[in-house]
């Protein structure tokens, strides 16, 4: 007679997975896993005829580490489970495992529904800017300009590589970062790590993808989506790191490079590329996330007789530029995808490419099912100065002068602070935002600049670092940068000095200011955060983490780091308690009162 399969209690289940599981040092989990648990539990962890799945289980998830640590001691007895009395850094794997395993899903509740991967909590940090909106200004409000003055380190994750651009993602009590060709999963509450992907640098490449800068992943259900310095786009598994699918971004070879975060939009995942300075023909490329299909491909820079052509006069731009490596921004109203693109390419050398050289330097409305261009706007025509628009794409519901308008807002590294109608593109204000702008006078009614001198200043009067708007006070913060040498219309050179700025986007006026200490050359482009605890968040070129009242600038806390600091901060909630996480140097450092 046939035995009947043996059913497992949920406590047997758990019991099952922890005798495994001690095993496992987090340092080098997946190596004790093949070779301990595989067996027993399948090399992915979702089960065998000899044992039952152990990830993305809703009946694993929920336990506390402490429960957890509880159970491997004690052993249960009468399932054959021993007590095992481990020194107390391998307890702590174990409850870091299981919080890899499981990270995303949460119990079954009494409905008898079951809540999938993925489903977002109040408190998550999804994606890049936080938001689709790319607008990070959290809700989160525990940290508050009362209290930040106690904020604190709770603890430093090191990462082998001086200059981290990454801004962390957090789900489930999980958070994920990245560094040159790799990938971390880490414990939110503790810092250790849970798993690392990774692969070597590929040798040949230019730009930041040579140096190893890569700025985040994106997360859907049970997948981490992860750009490499050469342009594959990767899923890996977000419980154990295993290499899910790989794509090849670029049709031909080029001088592309990759070191953006993906975005995911609904059932897809949209990334860019990195290259135009050494020259590439841009464009973004959108992929089924499940399977890695690809769904479409929209070129920045067009073939002879494509819209926009027309914009190039010379040799047809086969490797125009047009880079698209910032993170774009998504309106499910509107459903309008937003990608800022980069220069063209040669870069200061225009005798080839007369005309405007569409489409770069530009904001794309496009459809994202089908990557067709809704309207476009260009923020430097014909650039000879390195002016790419790859700063951030923000978008806002708000009164504009006594109307209710869906907006896009943007603080050009060309020195104009824009407002644009998202919907239809139209310009609703261009305001200089630095006291000096010497290559144009002003944005004309028709959205084109006046320009006197196309290689006047400024040339980096922003940067691809985050910015932020308040509802609350109706301001724009973000990091700007006064300099202007070697101008050739023999003008004073002017001494570099980076600003933290608000503004009024119904007048584009700097409401207030602080200024930043340190070099200006320096490649030192930090972010900025908002929260509703009236607090902004920023990093400082003297490597200063500081906190300032959303209202005046006033300096409310700062913590020292000592290093450059070229990344923007995030905040993130567990179990009602509010972080803020940001990269310093080769460290990721993660603060809560």
């Amino acid at each position: 007679m046939m035995r009947k399969p043996r059913l497992f209690t949920k406590a047997q289940v758990l019991a099952m997975f922890l005798l495994c599981a001690t095993l496992v040092w987090a340092a080098d989990g997946k190596r004790v896993f093949n070779e301990r648990c595989a067996g027993c539990h399948g090399s992915d962890a979702r089960g065998s005829a000899k044992g039952p799945g152990l990830a993305g289980s809703p009946r694993l998830s929920g336990m506390s580490a402490e429960q957890l640590r509880g159970l491997v001691q004690r052993g249960i007895p009468d399932s054959g489970m021993p007590a095992f009395d481990l020194p107390a850094e391998e307890l702590e794997a174990v409850a870091i495992y299981v919080r890899g395993l499981n990270a995303g899903v949460t119990a079954k509740p009494a409905t008898g529904k079951q809540v999938t991967w993925g489903k977002p909590e109040p408190g998550d940090w999804l994606t890049y800017n936080g938001k689709l909106s790319a607008n990070r200004y959290s809700h989160l409000s525990e940290i508050n300009r009362a209290n930040v003055s106690g904020m604190r380190l709770k603890w430093i994750f090191p990462i082998p590589h001086s200059g981290l651009e990454v801004t962390p993602l957090e789900a489930g009590g999980v958070m994920y970062v990245t560094g040159p060709n790799q990938v971390y999963a880490i414990d939110a509450l503790t810092g250790n790590q849970v798993w690392k992907y990774s692969r070597p640098q590929t040798r040949g490449l230019g730009g930041d993808a040579m140096l190893g800068t890569n700025r985040g992943v994106a997360i859907r259900d049970e997948k981490v989506f992860y750009v490499t310095d050469n342009a594959h786009l990767l899923a890996l598994h977000r419980a154990t790191g295993e290499l899910v699918w790989e794509k090849t971004m670029p049709e031909e070879v080029q001088h592309y490079g990759g070191t953006m975060a993906p975005l995911v939009v609904k059932d897809t995942v949209i990334a860019g590329v990195s290259g135009a300075d050494q020259g590439i023909r841009g464009f973004i490329v959108c992929y089924k996330a499940e399977s890695g299909e690809l769904i479409w491909r929209h070129w920045t820079v067009p073939r002879k007789g494509e819209p926009g052509s027309q914009t190039w006069q010379g040799s047809e731009p086969l490797r125009g530029g047009g880079s698209t490596w910032l993170t774009g921004s998504y309106d499910e109203a509107t459903d309008t995808l937003y990608w800022p693109t980069g220069n063209p390419f040669p870069d200061g050398d225009d005798r080839d490419r007369g005309g405007d050289n569409l489409y770069t330097n530009c904001i794309l409305a496009l459809n994202p099912k089908t990557g067709e261009l809704k309207w476009h706007y260009q923020f430097t025509p014909h650039d000879v100065s390195d002016r790419d628009a790859t700063e951030p794409p923000l978008l806002v519901d708000a009164t504009y002068h006594g109307r209710e308008r869906k907006l896009l807002l943007h603080a050009d590294r060309n020195g104009y602070f824009y407002v644009l109608d998202r919907t239809s593109g139209e310009l609703l204000l261009a305001k200089q935002f630095l006291h000096r702008v010497d290559w144009a006078t002003g944005i004309a009614a028709d959205g084109r600049p006046v320009v006197i001198d196309p290689k006047g200043c400024p040339d980096d009067a922003a940067n691809w670092s985050s910015a932020a708007f308040s509802p609350v006070t109706g301001m724009f913060y973000f990091l700007a940068l006064e300099e202007c040498t070697g101008s050739p219309q023999g003008y004073p050179d002017q001494t570099g000095q980076r600003f933290l700025r608000a503004l009024n986007i119904e007048t584009g006026n700097i409401v207030w200011e602080v200024p930043q200490p340190g070099p200006a050359k320096a490649k030192t482009w930090s972010g900025v955060l908002a929260t509703a605890g009236g607090v902004v968040f920023y990093g400082k070129p003297n490597g200063g983490f500081e906190a300032v009242d959303e209202r005046d600038g006033k300096l409310l806390w700062r913590f020292e780091t000592n290093v450059q600091m070229k990344a923007s901060p995030m905040t993130f909630e567990i179990t009602g308690k509010q972080y803020v996480a940001v990269a310093a140097g080769p460290n990721i450092l993660c603060f809560t009162l």
